[in-house]
């Protein structure tokens, strides 16, 4: 990669991850919180997904049109299913679902590891072997993050809300990987949006059925909220983070790391929340565990 190649991935990536931080903070106001809730997590999931998808339908109609669609093969389904688990029900459900309980500060920690958990399931996919040192960062930081659960739950009982984010957590990590792999072809803006039209039978009639009785009962921000995750988290977002994977994905994949930063700021003017010492001390423990551990080698696996 040369570097202008360079300088573009990593001006991608950087609003990708931007637009991604934001997700957290966003996705409370759409759901609020357990004494004031506003839009069910389903349909804020399945809703938002909705919504990109129908957008998507225009964006690949025109890409038809200029002769550049791009047709999934027959061996590229089972990637598109396991992409649409990760991103499109997986992480974002089960964010909602915590995102009820929990401050967006907690999850921002938690997620904080979803880059190394990424590594790791690929690592494994690829059949690849992790060094010791790559499964020290690991199992650290997975450490520290269970260690922050049980801190903020005041006591070895996590709670609902943790084990929600452990899961939105480790089925976004097969829908990043998914993704990752499909897009040499089909290129990053047509991976996310053919994942978004096939799961259309599924995203419309759900969303539908869990839409608020009274749309207008429910509040302005919740529904700024709602269309943020629709257009930015679920659809733009990915146009710019799978583009930068694509043209440097080692060097892209370390923006990441400044992710939970960027979600613990923005909480701040978006819900009000406030960041105590130990938040932000667990959430530097564990970006830095993350940051050394992808630093780690991890060796090809034996030809078969």
């Amino acid at each position: 990669m040369n570097h202008a190649q360079e300088r573009e991935a990593l001006i991608w990536g950087l609003v990708g991850v931007t637009l991604f931080a934001a997700t957290l903070p966003m996705t409370r106001l759409a759901v609020g919180p357990t004494d004031a809730p506003q839009l069910s997590p389903w349909f804020v999931t399945f809703g938002r997904a909705a919504v990109a998808g129908l957008l998507s339908i225009a964006y690949l109609w025109l890409q038809h049109a200029r002769g550049r669609l791009n047709l999934p093969q027959k061996a590229e389904w089972p990637l598109l299913a396991i992409t649409a688990f990760g991103v499109i029900v997986g992480f974002p459900l089960f964010l909602a679902l915590a995102l009820r309980h929990v401050p967006s500060t907690h999850g921002a920690v938690v997620t904080a590891l979803l880059p190394l958990s990424t590594a790791l399931l690929g690592a494994l996919w690829y059949r690849q072997r992790p060094s010791a040192g790559f499964w020290a960062c690991a199992v650290l930081g997975s450490s520290l993050v269970l260690g922050f659960m049980v801190w903020r739950a005041g006591g070895i009982y996590l709670g609902a809300a943790n084990i929600y984010l452990l899961i939105a957590m480790t089925t976004g990590a097969f829908g990043y990987i998914g993704g990752a792999r499909l897009t040499p072809r089909l290129g990053a803006e047509q991976v996310i949006c053919w994942v978004l039209v096939c799961s259309l039978p599924l995203t419309i009639p759900i969303a539908w059925w869990f839409a608020p009785a009274v749309p207008s009962a429910i509040g302005g921000m919740a529904w700024l909220g709602f269309v943020y995750v629709a257009l930015f988290s679920m659809w733009i977002g990915f146009f710019a983070w799978y583009r930068a994977l694509a043209l440097g994905a080692v060097r892209v994949s370390q923006i990441q790391l400044i992710q939970p930063f960027l979600s613990l700021l923005f909480a701040v003017p978006l819900l009000g929340e406030r960041l105590d010492t130990v938040t932000v001390v667990f959430a530097l423990a564990v970006i830095a565990t993350v940051f050394v551990g992808k630093k780690m080698p991890v060796h090809q696996g034996a030809a078969t």
